[in-house]
């Protein structure tokens, strides 16, 4: 895999806050744990106060994942894995959030009774799979992206997508942008910016709204979000009334 890179269009928005790490990684081979362990931030380490290392899966035989991170800071990483590789750039790019969202796996394994998940550990399992993050000070763009009213999110609101943030957290939807497609969607944190400060520490914030259980009880806490309609990110043609009218991929809510 020594051209690994080609695969990724790092032009696109997508790769906002992974485009250096990235760049960082060496071209001549898929990157190993040993690797991407030079990402990582200084002194960087989980909830529980261990140090952050990528390990190779093969030398962790049968541990529990979510476990074995919490106790010990190793993240099994598979050879030649992309997802296992852009789920590593997303603990380099949110180390608090992810580190906060391990915790709170690691209390509900050790706290369940029936072996189910519940919804709190569903929402985080959609973030951290397929999650992005919109930040913006406009309450009325957030309000559209709720109410799932796409022409008013990304025509009537476009206005407001230049100074709002889109930011993937999600590493299988960083794996699905190797070959993007019309229809990809993720689930998306709606975050109301006060003051520029916050984005600022946007990391630590919302780990501490997760970690407080502020922040994503259930699923229906995140917002689905049709990424291609983001003004900018779809490339293959205009983004005009008649492209956001196609109802197989902006879909209208379910009517109850």
């Amino acid at each position: 895999m020594s051209d690994w890179k080609t695969r990724l269009t790092l032009e696109h928005p997508c790769w906002n806050g992974y485009r250096e790490l990235i760049r960082r990684l060496p071209d001549a081979h898929f990157p190993l744990p040993a690797d991407l362990d030079r990402l990582l931030a200084p002194g960087q380490a989980n909830a529980a106060g261990r140090p952050i290392r990528f390990r190779a899966a093969c030398e962790l035989p049968g541990v529990a994942y979510e476990k074995h991170i919490y106790q010990t800071g190793e993240v099994s990483t598979r050879e030649n894995s992309w997802h296992d590789l852009f789920n590593a750039l997303v603990w380099c790019r949110f180390p608090e959030l992810k580190a906060a969202m391990n915790a709170v796996h690691y209390r509900h394994l050790a706290e369940q009774q029936n072996g189910r998940r519940g919804p709190r550990r569903d929402a985080l399992t959609l973030l951290d799979e397929s999650g992005v993050i919109v930040t913006t000070t406009r309450q009325g763009l957030l309000d559209a992206l709720r109410a799932r009213d796409w022409r008013a999110a990304f025509l009537d609101h476009r206005q407001d997508w230049l100074d709002a943030g889109l930011m993937v957290c999600g590493h299988a939807i960083l794996e699905k942008f190797q070959s993007p497609y019309r229809s990809m969607t993720a689930h998306a944190l709606l975050v109301l910016l006060d003051d520029n400060a916050y984005l600022a520490d946007l990391d630590i914030r919302l780990a501490g709204g997760i970690a407080n259980g502020s922040r994503l009880d259930t699923p229906a806490d995140l917002s689905p979000l049709p990424l291609m309609g983001v003004p900018g990110w779809w490339t293959e043609g205009p983004q005009d009334a008649v492209f956001y009218a196609d109802s197989k991929v902006f879909r209208p809510p379910r009517r109850i």
